[in-house]
């Protein structure tokens, strides 16, 4: 199984989830399996303005360990990244990060701040 620990900024207690990737997707916004696919499917809200088209930066979380494990970032997140406040090296659009291995271990931030720029 794989593990999503999600950190907020603003201090809310932290989760863990537990998920199978193969079994996604587990609800219809963002990629399947992303993370976005991911915590919605699990009750956990994070804003997609777009949702999760790849449009916005809505979605932006930091990835703090497990980066490895997701997809590579495209162009179009890439751009898209460039305009998230507090963004960070590790950054990534919860809406196109792709958990591909069935064992990752992942620790997700999601910032205290979003903005809405869709493109």
């Amino acid at each position: 199984m794989a593990r999503i620990r999600v950190r907020w900024e603003s201090g809310e207690p932290e989760r863990v989830i537990e998920f199978d990737p193969r079994k996604a997707p587990f609800q219809h916004d963002g990629r399947p399996a992303s993370i976005l696919d991911v915590l919605l499917g699990h009750g956990i809200a994070l804003e997609h303005a777009c949702g999760g088209n790849c449009a916005c930066t809505t979605c932006h979380v930091i990835v703090k360990q497990g980066s490895e494990k997701l997809s590579p970032a495209e162009e179009a997140e890439d751009d898209l990244l460039d305009k998230a406040p507090g963004l960070t090296p590790t950054s990534r659009l919860g809406c196109q990060a792709v958990v591909e291995d069935p064992a990752a271990e992942l620790v997700v931030v999601i910032p205290r701040y979003t903005i809405n720029q869709q493109a």
